[in-house]
């Protein structure tokens, strides 16, 4: 099975739509991916298949995850402002920006050469509606206070260390969102109340190695 023939399957049997030019985009990006982390490390993964389930069918399932969504009713539309705090060398921002092209999004990432990474791939797939803030998410500061309908996250945050660093930067009825494995109850347990009634969960198996996703959705408390 070719990348494109694998990407293509992953993504009918998650249900999404997609063009061809939406492959080809994702197509450059292995290729540049692959590229770069001879020189640079980006990511541990280095095969195709592994890229393209790993990675891009990964992320993708954050859409899965919230639309529809309970972002009132509307799910992920035009002009909704998302952040990736963590994003590494674009997961999940890129993907989800290639399949909704009509999202605002912001990919935090403070190391130096992930984020040239990053602007090189928006260059060269003419992205638009894209930034890079090279920075840690917990030192954007005042200016980008409730500025966020939605933060993802697929890096090593802790839930509560990532509510502690994320929530000043989402909006008042905004949505913080992370993707965790199997031993995501551990990490419930010792959450507040508080938080514990606020969280939603959507567990989704990731096509092919049959792994299981949780995606935990957060409101912060005023």
């Amino acid at each position: 099975m070719t990348p494109e023939e694998l990407l293509k399957k992953g993504l009918n049997e998650l249900g999404f739509l997609y063009s061809k030019d939406q492959i080809d985009a994702f197509m450059i990006f292995l290729h540049e991916l692959k590229k770069w982390n001879r020189v640079y490390s980006l990511t541990a993964l280095k095969t195709d298949e592994d890229i393209i389930i790993k990675h891009f069918l990964d992320s993708i399932l954050y859409l899965k995850a919230i639309s529809p969504s309970p972002l009132r009713g509307e799910g992920w539309g035009e002009g909704l402002k998302v952040a990736d705090a963590g994003t590494g060398a674009g997961f999940p921002g890129i993907p989800i920006k290639i399949i909704k092209p009509e999202l605002d999004m912001t990919l935090i990432e403070s190391s130096r050469k992930k984020s040239v990474f990053l602007r090189h791939i928006i260059r060269i797939l003419k992205l638009n509606g894209i930034s890079v803030l090279n920075n840690r998410i917990e030192s954007l500061g005042k200016r980008y206070e409730k500025t966020y309908d939605v933060i993802v996250s697929r890096a090593t945050f802790k839930i509560r260390d990532f509510l502690k660093k994320a929530c000043p930067y989402i909006k008042e009825d905004g949505w913080l969102v992370l993707s965790k494995g199997p031993k995501v109850s551990e990490e419930t347990n010792f959450l507040d109340e508080v938080h514990r009634q606020s969280v939603m969960k959507e567990v989704i198996t990731l096509p092919f190695i049959k792994a299981k996703r949780t995606l935990l959705m957060f409101q912060c408390q005023k």
